[in-house]
């Protein structure tokens, strides 16, 4: 049957899994860091997934596709043993092993406060020639050696996209355009919605006019460093 469907365009997809979140009926899901369309007949074609892609991705055609079907959903819904509370492989619970290690006091290398963007102060001295660091929160949990390899040296801001619901690009590109930054490295996990951050930092980038590198590190819960 014709009928009115989703479509994902790959492109301007940035991985953040915001759609596959508002998504209630399970039709979207993650493949390789990209949004996809899992099952047309899953997709009921009322578009709640379209005001929470950040980047347009997401839009309306009218095309041959299997009828929604909403008893097939339900059903999906009941046999799913663990649901996540919210369908993003970030909030997925894993165990790892650790390793034991004597007691010490390690001294910290964090030289400003506060670090959470949203708080931190837009011409704070602190940015003057700095060599910025921006981690998605949960990236120092997971990598044992977070203060001697990327706080070290560096001012940082964390923040999460996905408990913040909002988007970072305007406050972080008021920092680089009013303020001398000479470079930014980026800490996220592997998991899509810290894409969010990644596409935040890029656009503030952008947006604030000037050449600035940019290193992005991801690091799997292990405490891995992957890409």
């Amino acid at each position: 049957m014709i009928r009115k469907i989703i479509r994902i365009a790959e492109e301007k997809c940035i991985g953040c899994g915001l759609c596959a979140d508002a998504c209630h009926e399970g039709a979207i899901g993650m493949v390789n860091g990209k949004a996809k369309l899992l099952r047309e007949d899953y997709c009921d074609g009322l578009g709640d997934c379209l005001p929470a892609c950040p980047t347009g991705a997401i839009s309306f055609e009218e095309r041959e596709a299997p009828a929604y079907d909403e008893a097939a959903v339900l059903a999906a819904k009941k046999v799913k043993a663990d649901p996540l509370p919210c369908g993003c492989p970030g909030s997925a619970c894993r165990s790892m092993a650790t390793e034991s290690h004597t007691a010490a006091a390690v001294p910290g290398c964090l030289s400003n406060f506060p670090v959470q963007i949203r708080l931190a102060p837009v011409n704070s001295p602190w940015f003057a020639g700095a060599d910025l660091l921006i981690a998605a929160d949960c990236t120092a949990y997971a990598y044992g050696n977070f203060h001697q390899d990327f706080i070290r040296g560096r001012v940082t801001l964390i923040g999460c996209p996905k408990l913040d619901a909002v988007s970072y690009a305007e406050k972080l590109a008021q920092i680089l355009r009013e303020n001398d930054v000479r470079s930014i490295t980026v800490s996220r996990m592997t998991v899509p919605c810290c894409g969010g951050l990644t596409y935040a930092v890029q656009t503030a980038v952008q947006m604030s006019g000037k050449e600035i590198p940019v290193r992005i590190v991801t690091i799997s819960p292990e405490g891995r460093i992957v890409g």
